[in-house]
């Protein structure tokens, strides 16, 4: 659970320096690749369903 609330402050931008630290810390490179790589295609992913609803195609 760390790992995605993590995750998810880093990728908008709001994760706290002490938060940062744990993460480097404690967390697994791995981990957070994976669930960053995730993340980011469910983002693109949401924009282009969007998108595509209004624009209407």
């Amino acid at each position: 659970m760390q790992t995605i609330k993590g995750v998810l402050a880093a990728f908008i931008g709001v994760q706290s320096d002490n938060n940062r630290k744990i993460d480097f810390e404690q967390g697994s490179l791995t981990t957070y690749i994976i669930a960053g790589l995730i993340f980011t295609v469910l983002f693109v992913s949401v924009l282009i369903f969007i998108v595509s609803k209004i624009v209407g195609n």
